[in-house]
């Protein structure tokens, strides 16, 4: 049950993770899962101090429940809490060295911290334990564009898409590396595949404005650059569109643009989908 919550999480179901958060503690509160469920719950409602809570209870009730760790780590990443984050995640992998999730949660502590080289190693160990994960493979490549290996990271992101063909995150990066690499037809035409699956995703109208720029064709760019515009039109994604423009610019060119945040986790570009293949 506490990995099906940590799905309703990812889908924004709050209804139903409420009521099974309800069912599960009303049911027995001495079950570590309960409490991970009820943790999730509030997460969700941005209620942080009350999930942290909640999680810590849960191992409190089973110190050898690795998965209420991982939750716990994941919590304090998100009031950014790093070190606190670190211990829970290394603690997830004393209890159990097979648990990827929490290899997973180092890895991406250490991109965060743009420790490039430690995330590889720690999200490799992650697929190591589940090698059939398109998410991992994902966020490996993306590291390995970080640290310079953008052949590499493409193959990766194509091992990715080999196993879910139809992985908005996985297709986006890899036309933002395409981007990067000066290949604009080649990321022009993932990004129009990648437009089928996610119609309404302001990032790859807005992708594909940058590629249309670079192209010349400005009247093109234009256009794509105001549907962006119209589908985000709060600004939602300002941060991530100024990252991408830091991560996937040349350097000369990254120079002189804005000052701002280089994208620090690559859940950011999630593409506002749950992935297919499993949670992390």
């Amino acid at each position: 049950m506490e990995i099906y919550s940590t799905t309703l999480w990812h889908l924004q179901k709050d209804v139903a993770l409420s009521a099974l958060s309800k069912d599960l503690t009303d049911m027995d509160k001495n079950c570590p899962e309960a409490w991970c469920v009820a943790g999730n719950c509030f997460s969700l409602q941005r209620e942080h101090d009350i999930a942290i809570k909640f999680f810590q209870r849960a191992i409190q009730v089973d110190p050898g429940f690795a998965y209420a760790y991982t939750l716990l780590g994941h919590e304090f990443v998100l009031t950014e809490e790093l070190d606190r984050a670190l211990a829970c995640f290394r603690n997830a992998i004393r209890v159990n060295n097979r648990h990827y999730n929490a290899w997973y949660g180092l890895g991406m502590i250490y991109y965060k911290q743009e420790k490039f080289n430690l995330a590889e190693i720690h999200f490799k160990k992650a697929l190591s334990v589940n090698p059939q994960s398109s998410v991992l493979l994902c966020h490996i490549g993306v590291v390995q564009h970080a640290l310079k290996k953008s052949d590499t990271a493409l193959e990766t992101l194509n091992r990715a898409i080999g196993i879910d063909p139809k992985n908005p995150l996985c297709k986006f990066h890899r036309a933002s590396i395409l981007f990067a690499n000066d290949k604009y037809k080649a990321a022009l035409q993932e990004l129009e595949e990648l437009k089928q699956i996610v119609p309404k995703e302001s990032l790859v109208y807005f992708l594909i404005g940058k590629v249309y720029k670079k192209l010349g064709q400005t009247h093109l760019a234009l256009m794509n650059f105001s549907w962006a515009m119209d589908l985000d039109p709060k600004g939602a994604n300002n941060q991530i569109k100024e990252a991408i423009d830091k991560r996937y610019l040349p350097e000369d060119e990254a120079a002189d643009s804005q000052d701002s945040s280089i994208m620090t986790d690559a859940d950011d570009t999630q593409l506002h989908t749950a992935e297919s293949d499993d949670v992390l």
